[in-house]
């Protein structure tokens, strides 16, 4: 094989290789302009008062400009109403209801979402949502909600994460610690007289999820880790169950204390984060808006 030849055929390997990196950055750079490419220094809003554990939150769509955000670990039944500023305008009681480990929400359909759902010591055999129609900022008390019991086909599970899907209302409950984060379904419609089973249906590609939203049309899903937050679009043809199975895009996130809270804003805007207070002396609510 004369040296010309060689020269031509390795030149045409870099060129290949060259081109196939190229396709897939712009593959990576068209799923991040999908989502309208965040801003990468968000705006930041100090929380007065400090929320010292949470755990879940989600914009509210009844109360503009206000987010509803949930502690976790034995805290009080009760939801906090937070205003995009970072200033809390009241606690909401959820009556009748039980702590013991909430760990993140949702609003689907003008109904909150509570997961009852985390097992760090892997000790309970039974998790629950609690669901309720979204109070306007007026209500003190909700006493009136539907709590769906479930449990694990293969045992105990700690999950901080979960998904509503917003035509079927299927909920994807998404676990924490195991190697790769499993996800389970739970499939409506759901009945609040008898212990469901989460049925698994995959791993995703990753581990330590600790929060996971989407958006309102179904679209578009963030999951966090403390690290980083994790951006997928469904296409027409796509499912929750196909789509978290794929490799994700990192989007812009700002290192939090110990971060557990995502949100798209109601109105698709951008998107919402928030930390547990931790050791920190300040609590922030951070803002990434589409551009």
């Amino acid at each position: 094989m004369n040296t010309s030849f060689m020269r031509f055929r390795s030149l045409s390997i870099l060129l290949i290789v060259a081109c196939l990196m190229e396709i897939a950055a712009c593959q990576k750079k068209a799923a991040v302009s999908n989502q309208e490419s965040p801003d990468a220094v968000p705006a930041r809003f100090a929380v007065n008062p400090m929320i010292a554990e949470a755990s879940g939150i989600t914009d509210s769509k009844r109360n503009t400009g206000y987010l509803w955000v949930e502690e976790d670990s034995g805290n009080p039944t009760q939801l906090y109403l937070l205003s995009h500023d970072g200033s809390v305008l009241k606690k909401v009681f959820i009556k009748g209801s039980t702590n013991r480990d909430w760990e993140d929400m949702a609003l689907s359909d003008g109904k909150i979402y509570i997961a009852e759902t985390g097992d760090n010591s892997l000790a309970y055999s039974n998790y629950a949502f609690y669901i309720f129609s979204e109070p306007d900022k007026t209500v003190d008390t909700v006493s009136n909600f539907e709590k769906i019991s479930f449990q694990y086909a293969d045992g105990p599970h700690d999950a901080e994460a979960f998904l509503v899907e917003p035509t079927s209302k299927n909920i994807y409950v998404i676990t924490k610690n195991d190697s790769l984060s499993e996800i389970y379904k739970l499939s409506a419609p759901l009945s609040s007289s008898s212990i469901q089973t989460a049925k698994f249906i995959g791993k995703l590609k990753i581990s330590g999820v600790t929060s996971a939203c989407i958006s309102l049309n179904g679209k578009e899903i963030i999951l966090k880790t403390y690290t980083s937050l994790l951006y997928y679009r469904l296409n027409e043809r796509e499912t929750i169950e196909s789509i978290l199975k794929k490799d994700a895009v990192k989007i812009p996130y700002t290192i939090e204390p110990q971060g557990e809270a995502v949100t798209f804003a109601a109105d698709n805007s951008g998107y919402f984060t928030l930390s547990e207070k931790g050791l920190a002396s300040s609590q922030y609510l951070y803002f990434y808006k589409k551009n």
